[in-house]
């Protein structure tokens, strides 16, 4: 099961569509993920429309409209792991150990907000994945998205994707 995992878009302000290898990538992936920030309801519909399945939650950016039509957090068993997404707007540091507690029943975590790339795991197993984003690198030399696979139980073939500059 193929994977593809965003975050923090913020269109139309910081970019004013998604990237086409971004774009290339929704038909191969079985999942994708959206953690937060979408501001523009566009960006959601398009999204739903191109994937086979979106799991996506709102950001602290976005308004009403994305707050009716997604959860603050959302939950998906895949291939056997437990994952979630929030958008997490907390601080970088206690990040593992919070998540670790609000969210000790999942495998995985994938959060958004810092648009920091982000693959650490918590204490007591709790893997956390920030893709980043890929249209507002703010302090970081790429913007950036990931892929992974599940297979048999087991998060495999992660990449971090690094997107040319605009």
């Amino acid at each position: 099961m193929r994977l593809l995992l965003m975050s923090d878009t913020h269109l139309p302000k910081r970019a004013k569509e998604l990237p086409a290898p971004l774009l290339a990538e929704l038909p191969r992936a079985d999942v994708v993920f959206h953690a937060g920030d979408w501001v523009d309801t566009a960006t959601l519909d398009l999204l739903e429309s191109r994937s086979r399945w979106l799991v996506g939650v709102y950001g602290n950016n976005d308004g009403p409209e994305l707050r009716a039509r997604l959860p603050e957090s959302a939950y998906a068993e895949l291939g056997g792991l437990r994952f979630g997404a929030v958008h997490e707007t907390g601080p970088a540091q206690g990040r593992e150990a919070r998540c670790a507690a609000r969210f000790s029943d999942l495998d995985v975590l994938v959060f958004g907000h810092s648009h920091i790339p982000w693959d650490t795991t918590a204490a007591g197993g709790l893997r956390l994945l920030n893709p980043g984003s890929p249209t507002d690198r703010r302090r970081q030399p790429h913007c950036t998205y990931m892929t992974a696979t599940v297979t048999d139980g087991t998060l495999t073939d992660l990449v971090l994707h690094q997107l040319p500059p605009r």
